[in-house]
């Protein structure tokens, strides 16, 4: 198995890569998931009920099962972001950024000193001590700094956006853009042309661009367009997809 513990790396050479969201806050079903091909999970830290120790036991489980995991924090609050860094989380996907201010922020936040993200060499991220300053510091250019776009606003700028050093990716929040423009379905004209113009935007700057679509035949339209990144389905849509599957297919047998 190819060593996928290098997610910005692969990110930014423009590697496609394919991951899931997880919505339980479950120790075992992250060290489940953690042994599938899957690129990446991202932890939804926002529409779930993960508190710090329990996106603590999660990281902690897709470490161990050397499976890269971004945290999708509640909010762009600089102690969400430090809370999920410090815990050695691969990086951070943060919702709502709708301004160039509220995304130097951001960028800021995710990176230690000069006002940024606190040090501390005791944490997981840090090995608990175990390496010195100047390798926390480099390990902490690693670190995966994900943008998500989902509002009006963020539209209106979204060029000076993409323009902000320290975001790698700029992710498209289809549903939240979806209501936003008082649409009823993703698939609508003016939802395209908004996500498209996202699109645009992080290729003029040479940002990376990830994506939520609800099948893969979606997948080849937003190749087209530049995207790389695919969070596609939940731990709870594979639930809930397996359980219909089986008894289906055993009450065929009936």
């Amino acid at each position: 198995m190819t060593n996928r513990i290098q997610l910005k790396e692969r990110l930014l050479a423009g590697e496609q890569l394919i991951g899931t969201f997880t919505k339980t806050p479950s120790m075992m079903l992250a060290e489940v998931i953690s042994q599938t091909s899957l690129d990446v999970v991202c932890i939804d830290a926002e529409h779930s009920p993960f508190d710090r120790k329990d996106i603590d036991n999660n990281i902690f489980a897709y470490r161990a099962g050397n499976m890269p995991s971004l945290v999708r924090i509640p909010s762009s609050a600089p102690e969400q972001i430090l809370n999920a860094l410090d815990c050695g989380a691969t990086g951070i996907v943060v919702p709502h950024v709708d301004s160039a201010e509220k995304a130097q922020a951001i960028a800021k936040a995710s990176k230690y000193g000069d006002g940024g993200r606190g040090y501390a060499g005791s944490t997981r991220a840090a090995g608990y001590a175990s390496k010195t300053i100047s390798d926390n510091l480099e390990a902490n250019q690693s670190n995966v700094v994900i943008a998500q776009i989902e509002d009006l606003a963020a539209l209106d700028v979204i060029e000076d956006i993409a323009a902000v050093e320290g975001i790698d990716c700029l992710f498209i929040g289809m549903m939240d853009l979806t209501v936003s423009l008082g649409e009823s379905s993703a698939k609508a004209a003016a939802v395209t042309e908004a996500a498209i113009k996202i699109c645009e935007a992080a290729k003029k700057y040479n940002r990376r661009l990830g994506i939520f679509v609800p099948s893969v035949d979606d997948i080849p339209f937003w190749i087209e367009q530049g995207v790389t990144l695919f969070l596609m389905g939940s731990d709870h849509a594979f639930i809930k997809q397996g359980a219909a599957a089986l008894a289906d297919n055993a009450r065929q047998a009936f």
